[in-house]
């Protein structure tokens, strides 16, 4: 006698397990879609947010690289300049061209009468304007005596007022610059005599006081030499400790305890490696203070564990294979080594070298610690001579009151942010140019 099958016939069965199967997949499906939504939409609020990022540096820094100046026709007076008619260089350097611009601005406005209206009128053009004047006597002494239509810097609130960061609206006691100076302002405008150009002297000049004089050639200059310091020195070193570590070192404790020591070196505060600068190469060597020789000489302690722990993982990488089959025709370890895994792991070693440089690029805290926040405004032309870094350049220009020296730390930010797209499109050609496929 046969039994009827539990649960329905074998039809019915197969009909249910189908919808069962077909209800999985449409959830399964259904959760996919989200899963993919929720990625892109992280993506997309991740660009977002490095969108915003770039806009508002861009905006507030791109005003930075014109600066207002003021077109005057400059009588180097030789009465003020040189009364002996000697030409002798140190009564050139002594001269008061202050006084010379003052006049010159006197028979523009004949109207500024009095000490403080003098002083008012005098202040629409930058001190550096002096010094340009005697830079220019000085390389060429003929000029004595002639006059020159020149465009000279005008003052950064002056500059501040022509691109629309300060106000012509409001109480004149609360305003940067009163209403006699703004009405001097407009009538240099309605000349023609006032005008935004390139701002030379910001990629020209080193730090200053003034913001209109204020440059990142300094500074650039003192990244450059603290970075070629910690590559020359960091990059060998990595890539031999790694191929030791990797090739020829027994595997015993001592070696796993240096393997521990690397990998925590590489999660410790930058700034522990700026007081063990300070401590050894500062106090015990007795270096120059805040040059970058000693800057280099820290940011590649701190960088070392960023090339060897890549290097390694790098050498991994390359197959076994290879080394077999170089042993097998009689190469030697050092052969098999410089001929065939190191050529084939130097793109990892690169793209790990070039992101700890560009981190060690960055990097202020440790600078700081060796005295390389001081304020420096000759531009270094060596690894001894004093000098500073561009993010500790953006620090001291952000912590400073006045409102120019805001778009001057935009600018350098992006200055800052090129040098570092310029490393990476580097590490990327290099790695192209070098990469081999097996």
């Amino acid at each position: 006698m046969n039994r009827p099958a539990a649960g329905g016939s074998l039809a019915e069965r197969g009909l249910l397990t189908e919808e069962l199967v077909l209800s999985r997949l449409k959830r399964r499906y259904r959760t996919e879609r989200i899963f993919r939504g929720a990625c892109m939409a992280a993506v997309g609020i991740a660009a977002a947010f490095l969108a915003l990022l770039f806009y508002s540096v861009v905006r507030q820094g791109h005003t930075a690289f014109t600066q207002t100046h003021v077109l005057l026709e400059v009588y180097f007076d030789p009465e003020i300049i040189d009364p002996a008619g000697t030409r002798d260089p140190e009564d050139l350097a002594r001269a008061n061209y202050n006084q010379i611009l003052r006049a010159e601005l006197t028979r523009r406005f004949p109207d500024a009468t009095g000490r403080q209206a003098m002083r008012e009128l005098g202040g629409l053009v930058s001190i550096g304007a002096a010094f340009e004047l005697q830079a220019m006597v000085e390389a060429d002494p003929s000029l004595i005596g002639r006059r020159r239509e020149l465009w000279l810097p005008a003052d950064d609130d002056v500059d501040m007022f022509v691109k629309g960061y300060l106000s012509r609206e409001g109480a004149e006691g609360e305003r940067r610059l009163n209403d006699q100076q703004v009405a001097w302002i407009d009538a240099l405008a309605a000349d023609g005599a006032l005008e935004r150009r390139f701002n030379r002297r910001l990629l020209r000049n080193g730090d200053s006081r003034e913001p209109e004089l204020a440059g990142i050639r300094g500074a650039f200059m003192g990244s450059a030499y603290t970075l070629a310091v910690t590559l020359v020195l960091a990059f060998p070193l990595g890539v031999a400790a790694a191929l030791y570590l990797e090739e020829f070192a027994p595997r015993n404790r001592w070696t796993d305890l240096i393997e521990v020591n690397i990998n925590n070196l590489a999660a410790v505060p930058s700034i522990v490696f700026g007081l063990l600068g300070l401590a050894v190469f500062l106090n015990f060597f007795g270096l120059p203070r805040s040059a970058p020789l000693v800057g280099g000489l820290v940011l590649a302690l701190m960088t070392l564990p960023r090339i060897i722990i890549p290097a390694r993982a790098a050498i991994q990488a390359v197959p076994p294979s290879i080394e077999e089959a170089a042993y097998g025709l009689g190469a030697s370890p050092m052969q098999v080594m410089f001929h065939h895994v190191l050529p084939l792991a130097l793109p990892g070693i690169l793209t790990g070298t070039i992101i700890g440089m560009a981190q060690a690029l960055g990097e202020s805290a440790p600078l700081l610690m060796i005295g390389m926040v001081a304020f420096i405004v000759d531009v270094p032309s060596g690894v001894f001579d004093p000098a500073t870094v561009l993010p500790v350049q953006i620090y001291l220009w952000a912590d400073s009151p006045e409102r120019a020296f805001v778009e001057r730390t935009s600018a350098a930010i992006i200055v800052l942010l090129v040098f570092l797209v310029l490393m990476n499109f580097t590490a990327v050609v290099l790695r192209r140019r070098a990469e081999r496929r097996w």
